[in-house]
């Protein structure tokens, strides 16, 4: 990570109600966080939620995964980067990374694998439309 064409940082503030019984970031809400940098990168690429629907294609969420380095806690600040890996011709995969803002320890790893699916048929797309990789390609 770190040589994405596309990136974007989200600085939060881990709000009380985010931990768990044990004081730590319960785990489901890392999610939260991945959609807070995607839709970040997302507004980046010209390519926001609002812009995604009026393009006839939605992006869900096909697979992920999250390795979990270290515990966060309330009231600690944490970077989440997103970066939008090269290869974006049948999919959209990003990678994320949750640092300690401070110190700059590494808490989290996880990506995200999205794929075009057409708004009106809801059939899957096998390749990204060509305007959205133009969009992309820049």
């Amino acid at each position: 990570m770190g040589n994405a064409r596309f990136s974007a940082t989200l600085d939060v503030v881990i709000p009380f109600c985010d931990v768990d019984p044990m004081g730590v970031v319960w785990h489901g809400n890392y999610f939260r966080y991945f959609e807070q940098a995607r839709e970040k990168l997302f507004r980046q690429l010209n390519y926001s939620y609002n812009q995604m629907i009026e393009s006839g294609y939605c992006w869900p969420i096909i697979d992920t995964r999250v390795k979990y380095i270290a515990s966060a806690v309330a009231e600690q600040t944490i970077t989440i980067r997103a970066e939008l890996e090269d290869e974006i011709e049948h999919r959209f995969k990003i990678n994320y990374t949750v640092t300690d803002t401070f110190t700059g320890k590494k808490l989290t790893k996880a990506y995200t694998i999205q794929v075009a699916v057409n708004s009106k048929t809801r059939e899957m797309c096998y390749a990204t439309p060509i305007d959205i990789l133009d969009k992309v390609r820049g």
